[in-house]
Order: C-alpha cells, then sequence, then structure tokens
C-alpha cells in the first residue's frame, strides 16, 4: 500500500486526504473494535479508540504521526522484509516490546490530549486544505521518539534471530546490568565481545553510551535546579537566570583562584527534581499496576478491622471533608517520608543527603510499602542537612501538589480504558523526630519538645542533669486515680490536670500568630504544607516513628538495667536531682560510716555482677529460626557486662520477644513485671492487623505502664522518646497499622540509594542517575517473562523450582546441602545419606503414610466397618486401637486380592502403597516445605540459629478413658524438636518425606 501520503499533508492536501481514507478502510477491515480503532494523530498518538468519523477529523486538524509507516496498530503484519535498511523479526517472543513502548508513551498522549473530539465541517476541511496545520510541528517530537522506539522495536538483533529484537535485547541486558550492579565499563566490554560472538550485521550498539540513549526513552526524567549556597532561594522562575541570590547577595556559582573566564560554571548546590506527575501517571497508563490502583476500594475487607490505612479514622474522615475527591478511587492518597542518610560507605565523612519519598497508598499491603512502588520526588544535596530550610527545597513539590489537588492532571487508565482527571493528596509524613521539627516547623528540643503536647507537655528542668525530663503521664489515668494524689513516688507533687487535646491545624496556625515564629518561639517556621488547601483539616499531619522510639526505649532500658557507662541515665548527677527534687530518700547519696566515703545506694533496677552474667548469657545463647533475627551474639560480651552495636530490628526483637525473657530471675517482680508491660505494648501495637477497641484498651494500658516506670526509674530516665510512648496507641487508631506509618521500608530504600553511588565527587548525581536506571528497570521488569526481576526473584527458602519424583504427602519441597561431591573437595554438608530402618520403625512409617493418604480413604473405612461386624460389642477406642494394629497387613492383603480379581479400584499408587516402602530409606538434616526451612537437632548444634521447633496441629479423636463411647473431635497441637528426616521410597515409584520429633 502506497504511504508516500503521510509526508503530503502541506503539499498536496487531495493525495493526503485520499490517504487518509485509504488508511481508514484498511484500519477498521483488520483492527476495528466496536467500530472504534485507536487514532494515530499527533496528539492521540494510537492511545484512544475513536469512531472513523473522529479518526478523519483528527488526522485531517492534527496530522498523521510522521515516521508511522509500519501499522501494527492498525492490522499490519510485520513480514521479513521492510523498508528498513536491517532485516525484521516474526515469531513468538517471551516479551511484549510494543505494549511496552506504547505504555511508555502514553502520558505522552495524554497529557497532549483534551476529551473532547473536534467536530468539523466539511468547510474547516477545506480551510484545512489551504493552509498548513499550526499545532502538527509541536507533537511531531514525541511522536519521532515513539516511532524511533518501534523501529527498535521490530529491528532484529541479527538477521535470521527468532527470538530476540534489538529492543528486547537490550533491555534483557540492561535489566541484568542493574539488577547485579555492573558498571558502565564491563557493560560496554561486554557489548564488545557479544557483537564479535554475533553475526557480521547484528545491530548491537557499540557502547554503553549509545544503549543508554536507546533504553532512556522508556524512562522518566529529572530537572536539576540550582540553590542558593545559604539555601535562601531556588534560582527557578523568574529567578530563573539571575546570579547572586536577592536575600544573602552570593553567588550561585563556585569561585576557585585558578578560575578562567571561558570555563563552564560549576552551580554552588543542584536540587534535583523528579516530577511526580509522570510518575503518578505510568501507574494508571501501565495495565500491570493500574488495576491495583482502586484495590483500597474494591479489593479491601471491610470488617471494621484496622488492616490498611484505608480503614483508619484518618482516611474515612478525609473522605468526609472532601467527597468530590473521594468519589473516585482512582484519586491517588501518598505519604510524604524524608530523611538523611550518608551516601558514603564509611562514616569518616560528613555528609547528609536528604531524599523526599512519596508513597501511594492506593495499593494493596503486598504492594504498597515495597521499593519498587515508592517514587523518588526531591534529592537534596549536601553536605549538611537542609534543617528547617528544607520548604525552599520543597517548593517544586509542594506546586505539583497543588496542581493535583485543585485542578488534577488528565491520565488515560489502561484498567476502565478511560480517561479521567487524576488528582492526589498527601495523608501524612513518615520521618524520625528530628525530621518531625524540619517538616512541621515545630522545635522538637527543649521545654516544649512535642507539638501534639504543645505548651502543656509538662516537662520539668533536671538541675544537675542539665536538661528537661517529662514526668507527666498521670495525667492520662482516670481523674479519681489514687496514683493522681502520690507524691512520694512520682515528682512531689499531685497531678489533677487532664491530657492535653490535640491541636488541629487551624489551632496551630493560630498558635502561630499569637506566640508568633522565630528564636523565641516553638514554632521555628510555618511549614510549607499548610500553602495546601487540606493540610490544616488532617487530622493526622507528622506521624511519630515507632521504629526509633522503641529503638531508643530499648537503649535506655538496656542502658539502666546493666549500668552501661555513657548510656545509663542513673548517674551521680541523676542521684543529685533526686536530692534537689527531694524525692526518694533512699536513693540519696549517702556517707558511708566507716570508710567515711559517699557512696549510691543499689536501686532496684540495678543488678548485682552475677545478674548481669546471667542476663546477658541468655542474651548471647538466643538461637532464633533463620532469616528472624541477627547474630546479636556478636553484641554481647559476657564478662564485661556489656552489649553495644544493637541495630534497630536487633531492639524491635529484643522489646517484643527476648528482653522479658532475658529479665526472668535477674530483677525484683515489679520492675521486671512492669518493663514486660512495656514489651507487650509494643508487641500489640505493632500487629498487621488492628482492634480498634484493643487500642483504647492499650492507650490506657500504657499509661499505667509508664506511671508504674516513673515509681521505679528516676526523672532522667524519662526523656522525650519515652514520653512519646503514650501516643503511639491514639495514633494507630487514627492512622492504621503501624507498619505503613514507620521507617524501616525507607530506611532499606535509602541504603539502595547508597548503592547507586560510583563516583565520590557527585553522590547525588550518581543517585539521581542510578535511580532513573532502577525506575526505568522497574517499569521494563513489568513487561518481560521467563526473567528473573524484582516481582518474581527467588526467595532464599524457596522450594518451588525443586522437582525430583513424585511425592505422596509432600507436593513440594527440597532437602538442604550439595547433591554430590563433583572436582575438589567443599566443605558443605552431603544432601543425604542411605540408612537401614528397623523393623519396628518401618511399620510406624508405613502406618503414618497410609493414615495421612487421601487415596486410602475408602480402604480405611472398609477395614474400621468390618472390625465392627466382626466384634460388635468393642468400644470406640477399642475399634480404633485394633484398626490401627492391623490395617497394614488387611490392607496389604486386600489389595492383593483385587489385583487378582482386575478390580479396577486399584490404581497403581494403591499398589505401590500395599506392597510397603523398602527398609533402605535416605536421611536429611535438613529441608525446606512451602517456603519454611526445617534443620534437625545435630545440624544445628553449630549454627547461631535454630529451626528444629515443630508445632504439629492434628484432629483427632479424645477419649475418657477405654469404654468411653462417646468421643470429641477436637484440634490438639502438639510440640516438639526435630530429630530425624527420612524419605520412604515405594520401590521408586512413589516417595514420602517423614520428619520425626521428640
Amino acid at each position: 500500500m502506497d504511504k508516500s501520503w503521510i509526508d503530503y499533508n502541506s503539499l498536496n492536501k487531495e493525495k493526503y486526504i485520499r490517504g487518509v481514507l485509504n488508511f481508514l478502510d484498511f484500519a477498521f477491515a483488520k483492527s476495528s473494535k466496536d467500530g472504534k480503532i485507536l487514532c494515530p494523530c499527533t496528539k492521540c498518538v494510537n492511545c484512544k479508540w475513536r469512531s472513523r468519523m473522529n479518526v478523519y477529523e483528527h488526522i485531517i486538524s492534527n496530522g498523521f504521526l510522521k515516521g508511522y509507516v509500519t501499522w501494527i496498530f492498525h492490522g499490519e503484519q510485520v513480514g521479513p522484509s521492510s523498508s528498513l535498511d536491517t532485516s525484521q523479526v516474526e515469531g513468538e517472543f517471551d516479551h511484549d516490546m510494543d505494549t511496552l513502548v506504547h505504555d511508555a508513551f502514553t502520558m505522552h498522549a495524554t497529557n497532549e490530549s483534551n476529551d473532547t473530539d473536534i467536530n468539523m465541517e466539511d468547510g474547516d476541511s477545506r480551510e484545512f486544505m489551504n493552509g498548513p496545520s499550526v499545532q502538527q510541528s509541536e507533537d511531531n517530537n514525541n511522536s519521532e521518539k515513539l516511532y524511533q522506539m518501534l523501529r527498535e522495536a521490530e529491528q532484529s538483533l541479527y538477521k535470521g534471530c527468532k527470538k530476540f529484537t534489538k529492543l528486547s535485547f537490550l533491555v534483557h541486558l540492561y535489566h541484568l546490568k542493574c539488577l547485579n550492579g555492573w558498571t558502565d565499563k564491563s557493560f560496554s566490554m561486554l557489548l564488545e565481545l557479544l557483537s564479535d560472538a554475533l553475526p557480521e550485521e547484528n545491530t548491537l550498539p557499540k557502547s554503553f553510551y549509545d544503549t543508554k540513549k536507546i533504553i532512556s526513552g522508556l524512562g522518566l526524567s529529572y530537572e536539576k535546579i540550582h540553590v542558593c549556597p545559604n539555601e535562601c532561594i531556588l534560582y527557578r522562575k523568574d529567578l530563573a537566570d539571575a546570579e547572586i541570590c536577592p536575600k544573602c547577595n552570593l553567588s550561585r556559582w563556585k569561585y576557585n583562584s585558578d578560575d578562567v573566564e571561558c570555563r563552564k560554571k560549576i552551580p554552588a548546590k543542584i536540587l534535583r527534581w523528579f516530577p511526580l506527575i509522570p510518575r503518578l501517571q505510568r501507574l494508571f497508563v501501565s495495565p500491570k499496576t493500574a488495576c491495583s490502583m482502586i484495590w483500597h476500594e474494591v479489593g479491601r475487607t471491610k470488617d471494621g478491622l484496622l488492616r490498611h490505612p484505608a480503614d483508619s479514622f484518618a482516611w474515612k474522615n478525609f473522605d468526609c471533608q472532601y467527597p468530590d475527591f473521594a468519589c473516585d478511587a482512582r484519586n491517588v492518597r501518598l505519604g510524604l517520608a524524608t530523611d538523611g542518610f550518608n551516601p558514603f560507605k564509611t562514616m569518616a565523612i560528613s555528609h547528609s543527603t536528604w531524599p523526599v519519598i512519596l508513597i501511594p497508598y492506593n495499593l494493596p499491603p503486598w504492594m504498597c510499602m515495597k521499593q519498587p512502588n515508592f517514587i523518588l520526588s526531591l534529592l537534596i544535596p549536601g553536605p549538611k542537612g537542609p534543617g528547617m530550610n528544607l520548604d525552599v527545597y520543597m517548593q517544586p513539590l509542594v506546586e505539583e501538589l497543588k496542581e493535583l489537588w485543585e485542578i488534577g492532571v488528565k491520565t488515560f487508565d489502561a484498567c476502565k480504558k478511560e480517561s479521567f482527571q487524576m488528582r492526589a493528596a498527601i495523608m501524612w509524613t513518615i520521618n524520625d523526630f528530628p525530621a518531625y521539627a524540619n517538616l512541621s516547623g515545630w522545635s522538637t528540643r527543649g521545654q516544649y519538645a512535642f507539638p501534639c503536647c504543645g505548651f502543656e507537655i509538662g516537662s520539668k528542668w533536671l538541675r544537675y542533669g542539665r536538661k528537661f525530663c517529662y514526668m507527666c503521664h498521670r495525667r492520662w489515668l482516670e481523674p479519681d486515680h489514687k496514683w493522681r494524689y502520690n507524691k512520694r513516688d512520682f515528682d512531689g507533687t499531685q497531678e489533677f490536670r487532664a491530657p492535653p487535646d490535640l491541636p488541629s491545624g487551624a489551632f496551630s496556625l493560630r498558635q502561630m500568630e499569637y506566640h508568633g515564629v522565630g528564636d523565641w518561639s516553638p514554632w521555628k517556621k510555618r511549614s510549607i504544607l499548610f500553602t495546601l488547601p487540606y493540610w490544616q483539616h488532617s487530622v493526622l499531619r507528622h506521624n511519630l516513628d515507632v521504629m526509633h522510639i522503641e529503638k531508643n526505649v530499648c537503649d535506655n532500658i538496656i542502658g539502666m538495667l546493666l549500668q552501661l557507662e555513657g548510656k545509663s541515665k542513673d548517674n551521680d548527677k541523676a542521684r543529685y536531682d533526686l536530692v534537689d527534687m527531694n524525692i526518694r530518700s533512699q536513693l540519696h547519696p549517702k556517707m558511708h560510716p566507716s570508710k567515711g566515703k559517699q557512696y549510691f545506694p543499689r536501686a532496684c533496677y540495678q543488678m548485682t555482677s552475677k545478674e548481669k552474667e546471667t542476663f546477658l548469657e541468655v542474651l548471647k545463647t538466643i538461637k532464633a529460626p533463620d532469616e528472624y533475627l541477627s547474630n546479636i551474639s556478636r553484641c554481647v560480651q559476657v564478662k564485661e557486662h556489656k552489649i553495644s552495636g544493637l541495630k534497630s530490628y536487633d531492639c524491635h526483637l529484643l522489646m517484643q520477644e527476648f528482653l522479658p525473657i532475658a529479665m526472668k530471675g535477674c530483677l525484683p517482680d515489679k520492675v521486671s513485671l512492669a518493663i514486660s508491660d512495656l514489651c507487650c505494648f509494643f508487641k500489640e501495637l505493632c500487629g498487621k492487623v488492628l482492634n480498634e477497641s484493643n487500642l483504647e484498651h492499650l492507650e490506657h494500658q500504657v499509661a499505667l505502664t509508664l506511671c508504674q516506670l516513673e515509681q521505679i526509674f528516676p526523672p532522667s530516665f524519662f526523656t522525650v522518646m519515652v514520653h512519646l510512648v503514650i501516643h503511639l496507641a491514639h495514633e494507630a487508631r487514627v492512622g492504621g497499622p503501624v507498619h505503613y506509618r514507620w521507617m524501616y521500608p525507607i530506611e532499606r530504600f535509602l541504603l539502595t540509594l547508597k548503592s547507586f553511588v560510583r563516583n565520590r565527587a557527585h553522590p547525588e548525581g550518581s543517585i539521581a542517575e542510578g535511580y532513573l536506571a532502577h525506575e526505568c528497570l522497574i517499569f521494563c521488569s513489568r513487561y518481560l517473562s521467563r526473567v528473573e526481576t524484582h516481582f518474581n526473584q527467588f526467595a532464599r527458602n524457596d522450594d518451588s523450582c525443586f522437582v525430583e519424583n513424585v511425592s505422596v504427602l509432600n507436593p513440594r519441597g527440597r532437602p538442604l546441602g550439595r547433591k554430590k561431591q563433583v572436582g575438589f573437595n567443599v566443605k558443605k554438608r552431603k544432601r543425604a545419606s542411605r540408612i537401614s530402618l528397623d523393623k519396628k520403625a518401618l511399620v510406624q512409617a508405613h502406618r503414618y503414610v497410609l493414615f495421612n493418604s487421601n487415596n486410602v480413604d475408602h480402604f480405611r473405612k472398609a477395614h474400621t466397618d468390618l472390625i465392627k461386624r466382626q466384634n460388635r460389642r468393642l468400644s470406640p477406642y477399642e475399634v480404633d486401637k485394633i484398626h490401627s494394629k492391623e490395617f497394614p497387613d488387611w490392607f496389604r492383603e486386600r489389595v492383593a486380592r483385587l489385583e487378582e480379581q482386575d478390580n479396577t479400584l486399584v490404581a497403581n499408587d494403591i499398589k505401590w502403597l500395599a506392597r510397603g516402602p523398602l527398609e533402605i530409606v535416605r536421611r536429611y538434616s535438613g529441608y525446606i516445605v512451602n517456603g519454611v526451612r526445617f534443620h534437625t537437632k545435630t545440624r544445628e548444634r553449630c549454627l547461631k540459629t535454630q529451626n528444629s521447633g515443630i508445632v504439629v496441629t492434628v484432629k483427632t479423636l479424645s477419649y475418657a478413658s477405654s469404654r468411653d463411647k462417646n468421643p470429641k473431635k477436637g484440634e490438639i497441637h502438639y510440640y516438639g524438636a526435630l530429630t530425624d528426616i527420612i524419605q520412604l521410597d515405594y520401590s521408586g515409584k512413589y516417595k514420602a518425606i517423614l520428619f520425626k520429633c521428640d
């Protein structure tokens, strides 16, 4: 078919229109769906389905896409010959490059087009013939990129290649580079080697640079914005061409004494901005993620429990306040997270880079907090953190958020095959406590350290400790509680105040007006987030980070119990503060009657040397399951009575699992019980499913627990991080489960960003380029099949790929260890050894197989009925006893008789089971079943982990006695330790894995 008319839109109008009509005839004959085809005008870019008249009007008005000469979206088959210089590929592939390219460029078409169809009269068509289209030249850029990418997708890797096109091969190679951390040079060297290995007419690029130019078309970009060295302004908009900061008069450029005038100027600071709008649009234009963006509305279980932020009061309250936003489930709810990190692997260099990360909460739980779905929005440069100047850097992001709230952005929804006006809103921020101040504007230091308590926090200045303590937890007790009247055991005062009211956004704004903003006020600035119209009405604006709070509380407790130097809050200053406050006279410094020296009496929370050794020995010898806990024994020094180097997750597990066990017998009951109650609080708070009534109980219980601790520990123990514990249960009621609002996934993402640093002279630039590659890789991975990607990586304990022989009881599983010794001797356990079972053990194992095989159910019932018929006076207990003892022999004889009669009831598996297993069995020391690792006790003797614990839940009949005629059915839990793993072999036809436990 003649396609030369595509270039005659401004030269020969009649030929152009004839070509358009011929195209429409061809397209509607080959690819019409419900009377519509994809519109190939320069605005729709094959992304919208339209009727024949609308397509005609669009092509006449906007022009036909240049470069779209192979009409793959309109039914034209790609043959072996083409107008391209290189051959084309036909056949079946394990990838979908056309869909990948189409989805990657759909957003550009959505941004440039509108929903209104052009209604043209005949006169409009004649007017078009007399003059060129004004808009066509503006849209050709993206069109050229699209069809250049399509040509790459059609171009074969080499003549005769049946598996890869040029683009698909490069995407696979680039995917391997990013997934495995190859350097750019190694990638270029590999391309050279492959180019030499493939036929001479191959189309591989020569270097990584050429590859990146091709692949970058599938990804998104970022913008560089110059920043004043003093972080006063961003050089953008009206100040884009300014050379000097209008506030501090500093130049935007770096200057050295040996600079040459003609040398390119280097900006002093660069903010890297990754536009949010196209990244949100990509979540909808890709069918791989579009349907998941409405999971919170259509897929969520709505039973009143808190499983997702959509179940929370904050989400529902937002919906009530803004019903126009809530009416479309596709509108995006975001969480904003930020924190500083050192991009270098050594802490000797002081450098703090701050990324701003956005989390789409529309996604289901198994996607929401995963790194592939995090969106990096800003990368704030070091070497110093932004502090209170964070708002200066957040201007581009906040402007985008305003646009997304007030106007929205037209977005194509690949799930519903329609365009809609996408809007977005920030639900809350996720940050540690220092970053809380940077985002909120309230100083988290000093007398008024927590904005939720505000000016009513009730802090006390410790004269000798030279810091504030926060012993005000009696305010959360019932109004008539007896502890409110107790002076002696607390801070020397009675407490009758009610708990402070949580300030709303409007109240915070009024506070700023009344108290001012500046050095003498806790409000250091008015947060830029208040410029968002909905921010002041949000019931939960900033989250308290449970991760850091839990770690600080754990460090405080361990430091107090072990009296660690520099970490214990019980020191000479703390004792003098007790004297100053005139409380707990039994702990005041005293003079020794015989030595004449001052000493400090021993407190109830202090351990003796023997108790410390017992406590630390328990922690050192802890053996947790594989992948559950790091090796904390390396942090424990028993003889020195020290524990150090604990990570946040170590403290998390210590608080929730091991600390109450280790304290048992080492501390008085009132101390150990109070700390155990605090540990239980954190464990219940961090549950994946929360109940609002349980959270109300937790809120009441933690107030009692903190008051108990106030009676035990000195005031110096109660730092602001300890005080924040009392607010966590309420925040869980408002915001939902903790694991959507804590810093663990954010910290892991920061580690990923740190891994992108290749050029230590420009760490932020390395991170930006690495993130773009990572982002492109995530997008492309969704279109690759039969390839390991971020979405289908095998877990360490994966057993889905192990296939040996069909197993009777275990359809999945794999043994641990090496299969056989090949070549040199490696220090690895053998996978299996062969042993001969004694007759008694073999009978027991075979009986277990028969009684747990569904194929034998019919025979078991027949044997039970036979026993009952032979002796009708037997009790159910005696029937079960005889059945268990005699069934294997009866089953063997029964099947043998049926075989002689050629009975159809006897299948092959029944025959082999009846004949029994071989005496020679395989013995394993470790086995993985359903993703769970099991070790025998022998195997784990020299390991730091233990995976031998077994819990079996069985449904069985319970007899009160041997004469009981009415046994009760129920579930019984059996606990034991795994001592042996054997594999029964039924003549090589079937195998069964059995665990033997003590």
